[in-house]
């Protein structure tokens, strides 16, 4: 093993020791008793299992040695990715009939699209979604009827609110049951070149809208690197997901038989089969460390400094920015995939994909290999990739070498020799940035700020013509506190305009950028926030800030006594309201800091431990 990717682990054990003990207490008091629904009263029994359409699942019910899977779905026919789910539970239940096992569908969870909601007040109520799916993930499992779950969900907060929730019935063994990418539309650099020339006015809305669709265009999910991508890679590589498939496309043979793979391989993981693998002993330390990994060998989204906190934490686990950005800095750059290139996610997977990464990164020694999976101890089942072998699921190994060095290497010949993530602290407080796509003569930029409290305001200056110069752009109350924490992935085309003109730019802000940020130098999720005083409530225009990303600075060169005396500018009142987002306020007053998760259910969760 990487003595620093060692060092890491051992701090982070000792840092959870006490939280940890008390989350794995907790999960066997729960698994105590064996199969819940018999302990249930004859009427409450009877309640669970009256929808039953199907008399011999009813009957089986009845069996404390039989298995009953518990689906908890994100189906919805709005959302390309999770469209496929609606054919889902029944291939589930007909694989676990076929095996004397039943399934029921226990809950869905709401999934909304940050690609739909992106720069509209839907946004806003996006990450509070994520706390949403927690908390329908626990109303879905609590009917204590199940002796296992399967959680089907892909996108961006819906995998980490699975997780959050299924954690807290970490005594289930739990697979996740990705749907797949939707099949290659037009290539990335079309797209981008596109809203570029639409945000100078140069692209017409038809121009516009004609590429978006050919970009999205089908149902699955959307094939460039964002956070649902992202997630798939750092589900599957903590054991959570079947070997190799992350990104098979939806509606073919080898997805339909993967999914009735998970369904089988649940039941192995239960008590009655004499496997018992609960949730709680696949997420532990190792396995968190092994997903900071995978988000930084790939480039993968800045949403997961967010979401992978938040759901260590589910399972009593102590994770910071500290950690992640030391991991990041001996973990080299593997894929280009876009927006960090210009392949999409199945050119990855073409390529040798997730299995041939966790085998280069494993020789490596930067992956802890002697962690539990869901199909057994070792990462090295990670290796593999599955196959239909005349109609059947195999496995065989994936290739040893990339198929294409221009996507995927390996680790002794790396596209950089460190993950793009970087932690950016100074007399502004700290923050993150994903550097993968930015070039190395624009990850240093010193320039007056010009100060904004949202992307629109910032799109309005550049049309008017006002930010044709260096400068860096403060965008503030845009933390989870304020708003909700929406992305400003709006920002994208207009700073990558001005960019291209020579211009050094570069953004600061409380708020998030996602995955789908690229080149344009952006110190995201400053903590703390504005709304909360931070340091950013007092920048001025004309202010001179420094972001350097090659020495993790973030600085405004201003007289320290100065800036010490001005006062914090205010949020306008007002905010929040309208949409639905006013039922959002207890949530928002309940969210801890960006670094802690963004989440609501931090406080809660401490007091507990």
């Amino acid at each position: 093993m990487h003595p620093r990717i060692l060092e890491v682990t051992e701090r982070l054990t000792e840092r959870s020791r006490k939280t940890r003990e008390a989350y794995l207490a907790l999960m066997n008091q729960l698994a105590s008793n064996g199969p819940q629904r018999g302990h249930l009263h004859c009427a409450n029994f009877a309640h669970g299992v009256a929808g039953c359409a199907n008399q011999q699942d009813k009957q089986r019910l009845r069996l404390m040695n039989e298995v009953n899977v518990g689906i908890v779905s994100a189906y919805n026919d709005m959302l390309s990715a999770h469209q496929p789910y609606e054919h889902f539970p029944e291939i589930i239940k007909d694989a676990l009939r076929e095996i004397g096992s039943v399934g029921q569908f226990a809950g869905g969870v709401p999934a909304m699209c940050d690609g739909v909601t992106q720069g509209y007040a839907g946004m806003e109520m996006s990450l509070a979604s994520r706390e949403v799916i927690a908390l329908s993930t626990v109303v879905a499992l609590s009917h204590n009827m199940f002796d296992a779950a399967l959680c089907l969900g892909i996108c961006d907060k819906i995998v980490p609110g699975l997780l959050i929730g299924s954690l807290r019935f970490g005594y289930l063994p739990t697979v996740f049951v990705p749907g797949g990418p939707m099949p290659s539309g037009i290539p990335n650099k079309e797209k981008a070149e596109v809203r570029q020339r639409y945000a100078e006015g140069k692209a017409s809305r038809e121009e516009l809208l004609e590429s978006e669709m050919k970009s999205y265009h089908a149902p699955g999910t959307c094939t460039f690197y964002g956070t649902a991508n992202t997630n798939q890679v750092v589900v599957e590589i903590m054991g959570v997901q079947l070997p190799g498939s992350s990104f098979v496309n939806p509606y073919t043979p080898l997805r339909d038989e993967l999914t009735r793979e998970a369904a089988r391989q649940v039941t192995r993981l239960t008590s009655q089969a004499g496997e018992y693998t609960p949730l709680c002993q696949v997420i532990d330390e190792k396995s968190i460390v092994n997903s900071v990994v995978a988000l930084c060998a790939t480039g993968g989204s800045t949403n997961h400094t967010l979401h992978i906190p938040a759901f260590a934490r589910a399972a009593g686990i102590q994770l910071t920015w500290d950690d992640m950005a030391e991991i990041s800095a001996v973990v080299p750059t593997l894929a280009k995939i876009y927006p960090n290139g210009q392949a999409d996610v199945n050119h990855f997977h073409a390529c040798g994909g997730v299995p041939f990464m966790v085998r280069t990164l494993l020789d490596a020694g930067l992956l802890h290999e002697d962690v539990q999976t869901i199909v057994g101890k070792g990462l090295r089942h990670y290796t593999r990739e599955p196959y239909l072998d005349d109609g059947r699921l195999a496995w065989r190994d994936a290739p040893a070498a990339s198929l294409d060095e221009n996507i995927l290497r390996s680790v002794e010949r790396p596209f950089a020799e460190e993950g793009g993530l970087r932690l950016m602290q100074g007399n502004m407080g700290r923050s993150v940035t994903k550097i993968s796509a930015v070039v190395p003569d624009q990850r240093i930029v010193e320039a007056p700020a010009r100060v904004f409290a949202d992307q629109a305001e910032l799109a309005e200056a550049f049309q008017a013509g006002e930010l044709d110069c260096d400068f860096v752009a403060v965008v503030r109350f845009q933390g989870p506190k304020a708003n909700g924490m929406p992305e400003l992935h709006r920002l994208t085309p207009f700073l990558g305009v001005l960019q291209d003109r020579g211009h050094r730019v570069a953004l600061v802000t409380d708020g998030r950028m996602s995955g789908a940020s690229g080149k344009v130098l952006a110190a995201i999720h400053l903590c703390p926030e504005a709304v909360d005083g931070g340091p950013i409530a007092r920048i001025r225009d004309g202010d001179l800030i420094r972001v350097d990303s090659e020495k993790g600075e973030l600085t405004v060169l201003v007289d320290a006594d100065e800036f010490a005396r001005r006062e914090p500018v205010r949020q306008a009142p007002g905010t929040g309201i309208g949409y639905g987002r006013e039922l959002f306020a207890f949530m928002r007053q309940s969210f801890s800091s960006a670094e802690q998760g963004a989440s609501a259910f931090t406080e809660a969760l401490e007091a507990l431990q």
